[in-house]
């Protein structure tokens, strides 16, 4: 059945991309986390979404102008709330440390993207997921699809994703194209139809971003492999309602 993948964490209940929400993803029983990652100064991957630190944090600037050590520095919890004072910019390795003591898979989204180039990040992220021998249950996406085929090229087995917004047609066959394994859609991106398709093709289908209970009911019904949300919980409640009603309609 549908898996839950919790986006940057349990964003909608926890600052995003910080320990606590990949935490929090852990406790209610998200299959996975989702996380994005950018090169820093000293060349290290910190987890964060946007290419600058102002939304999430108390400071000022591109994450590639800092270090890591400058970034651990900056709250990145109370910009959400008063109750986070304490949450950091995590590095991937601190992430992967506390990951490998769970069950759950990993979906790094690389920021490679529009003006940022941060040559080498596909190299560096491989090389943390191989310390930690964590690339079965590794997925790497990204907007960037020249990144998306570099790594196909540094690794043939690694799952790799596009992420598209864009109506694409038959976004597989695409995929296929840049040695690409799975496919991760605006939930507007695809009908029923062609989530069946993908499915059927061995192209799993994660849409991004479903925090409306309407659209995971649908996506769930349409047989995608999983569904990225900030709300894992209340991802994992519809999907336990669906459950317990077909069961009583069988």
């Amino acid at each position: 059945m549908t898996k839950i993948i919790a986006h940057r964490g349990s964003a909608g209940t926890h600052p995003e991309n910080t320990m606590a929400a990949f935490r929090e993803a852990e406790h209610v029983g998200a299959d996975g986390i989702e996380l994005d990652v950018h090169l820093t100064k000293d060349g290290k991957l910190a987890v964060i979404h946007d290419e600058t630190v102002n939304r999430t944090t108390n400071g000022k600037g591109h994450v590639k102008d800092f270090t890591m050590s400058e970034l651990h520095r900056l709250d990145a919890g109370s910009s959400f709330s008063t109750e986070f004072p304490y949450e950091k910019i995590p590095e991937l390795t601190e992430v992967l440390t506390w990951l490998e003591q769970t069950g759950l898979t990993v979906n790094i989204e690389l920021k490679n993207v529009f003006y940022l180039d941060y040559p080498g990040i596909e190299e560096k992220v491989l090389e943390e997921l191989e310390r930690f021998d964590l690339k079965s249950r590794a997925i790497i996406s990204s907007f960037n699809h020249l990144g998306l085929y570099r790594m196909r090229k540094l690794d043939p087995m690694i799952d790799i994703a596009i992420l598209f917004s864009e109506k694409l047609y038959e976004p597989w066959k695409y995929a296929e194209s840049l040695g690409a394994t799975s496919l991760h859609p605006h939930v507007y991106s695809m009908t029923d139809e062609m989530i069946h398709t993908s499915e059927q093709q061995n192209y799993p289908v994660r849409p991004f971003t479903i925090n409306d209970e309407m659209h995971m009911e649908r996506l769930i019904h349409a047989g995608c492999s999983a569904i990225i949300t900030d709300y894992p919980e209340r991802a994992i409640a519809v999907k336990e309602r669906l459950r317990s009603e077909d069961s009583w309609g069988r």
